[in-house]
């Protein structure tokens, strides 16, 4: 009887999970690489074309104060797979096969894909990695049952080199396109009695370069006369930040119309309704503004840039601005965050492996080290008393090197460069939120006693933090 009994009991057990994995949404993680916030239609963008972006913002919770704790990729990418500092995983700056070619993420860090699988989700990875080119840093070493993409940080935007099979091999057409149709063909495949499904589908677009998109991508763009963000920067090169301008915002369109297809499929799939969405970026990007084009790493976009100095060469300008922290987030969860819902609340990519875990039933591991923060108090609309401070760092290394930490408020902002003490900078966000005026030497009083409360905090996160950051301080 007692064997009987236990049997039963195990029967029981096993039924109840499979019912709970039923019940469980799935997750789909949509990474763009180096899309800015401004370019959405949503932002207020005079040009940027994103009609299905600017939908699935509005069916769900735009987050317009979501950032990265380091705007390059490859550290950026770490944080939102372990809920770590990149540098606390080895990777501060992208990752470059010419120079690092076996660094890359050790697959003991925790990650929520691996604690998703681990829980019953049947997992995928499509497109971009970057966080490694051995096969001990393969995707699938880090709980992605399913890979098609790339490893490594870039590749054509036409007949891309991607990984199929387990095999490199070019592949004819848009890579865009291309990784769009493998998620698609991976979606029809997909059969929910082996368990709900996370997919991360990571775009290259738009890094650049930019072109060729299909001709309907560029239709809008061919004969567009861009605005400038700031067409009064002393000596910028204005017809190259044009067409530098027409050929990202295509190449964001590309996104924007593969993402429609996504839906669409999700919706044709009758999987809508039991699927949360989560849209991000690994990091913004700048496109004339302050001068400059590209992200953290930026690049001064004049006719004639300022004077290299000992560890920035002359067409450099490292940077924590903004508009390269910042990136454009939404979340649909159907049944949980209502529709056209904004969250001004400040997140960061931390946040990402408590609050998938959460949304996914699933338990933190105990002896796993978290940075970020659960945000489904936020997505649910319950009232949470919510720090909006923000850390980030990067140590820049290969076009410059510079060792950039910055604290910031809703207010102000401090980014201290601790290899190069002549760049630090201090923003009055309220009054300039565009980050033109650098009052870190202003003879303001209070303006000084701010600096001095954020230098305070930021030497407090340091501290906390000074396995990696004790040698600089």
């Amino acid at each position: 009887m007692r064997q009987l009994f236990l049997a039963a009991m195990f029967v029981c057990i096993q039924i109840s999970s499979l019912l709970n994995a039923a019940d469980r949404p799935n997750i789909l993680f949509i990474l763009t690489d180096d899309q800015a916030p401004w370019a959405l239609g949503l932002s207020g963008h005079p040009h940027a074309h994103t009609p299905h972006l600017d939908g699935l913002f509005k069916s769900g919770a735009y987050l317009p104060n979501s950032f990265t704790v380091t705007p390059v990729c490859s550290p950026s990418r770490v944080s939102t797979l372990t809920s770590r500092y990149g540098a606390e995983a080895g990777i501060s700056d992208w990752l470059n096969p010419r120079v690092e070619p076996e660094n890359g993420l050790d697959s003991k860090i925790a990650t929520w894909p691996r604690e998703l699988q681990k829980s019953g989700y049947q997992t995928a990875l499509v497109g971009k990695w970057h966080l490694g080119l051995l096969d001990e840093q393969h995707p699938t070493e880090f709980g992605y049952e399913f890979f098609m993409g790339l490893r490594g940080g870039g590749t054509s935007p036409f007949g891309p080199n991607l990984e199929v099979a387990g095999k490199e091999q070019k592949i004819n057409g848009l890579t865009t396109d291309i990784l769009t149709d493998e998620a698609i063909r991976w979606l029809r495949l997909y059969d929910s009695k082996g368990g709900p499904f996370a997919m991360s589908l990571h775009y290259r677009a738009p890094h650049a370069r930019w072109l060729p998109v299909r001709e309907e991508d560029w239709e809008p763009f061919s004969d567009l006369d861009p605005q400038l963000p700031h067409p009064d920067y002393p000596d910028l090169n204005v017809e190259k930040v044009k067409k530098m301008t027409r050929e990202y915002l295509a190449s964001v369109n590309g996104v924007d119309r593969n993402v429609g297809k996504i839906l669409e499929e999700l919706e044709l799939l009758n999987l809508s309704k039991n699927t949360i969405i989560i849209f991000s970026s690994d990091h913004g990007y700048q496109m004339g503004h302050n001068g400059i084009w590209h992200k953290g790493n930026g690049i001064w976009v004049l006719n004639n840039p300022p004077p290299a100095t000992e560890n920035v060469p002359k067409n450099q300008r490292p940077n924590m601005w903004d508009n390269s922290i910042r990136v454009p987030t939404a979340i649909r969860w159907p049944g949980v965050i209502k529709p056209d819902t904004i969250i001004n609340e400040t997140i960061s990519n931390l946040d990402w492996f408590p609050t998938i875990l959460a949304m996914a039933e699933v338990k933190l591991p105990k002896s796993t080290l978290i940075r970020g923060r659960n945000l489904t108090p936020l997505l649910e609309g319950r009232d949470v008393d919510w720090n909006n401070d923000l850390y980030g760092e990067y140590s820049t290394k290969h076009q410059s090197q510079t060792d950039m930490r910055m604290f910031r408020t809703p207010n102000w902002k401090l980014i201290r460069d601790y290899k190069n003490p002549k760049r630090d900078e201090f923003y009055d966000l309220s009054n300039d939120p565009e980050e033109t005026k650098n009052l870190i030497d202003t003879k303001d009083e209070s303006t000084q006693n701010q600096i001095k409360e954020l230098d305070g905090k930021l030497r407090e996160k340091m501290t906390k933090l000074k396995g990696f950051n004790s040698e600089i301080r």
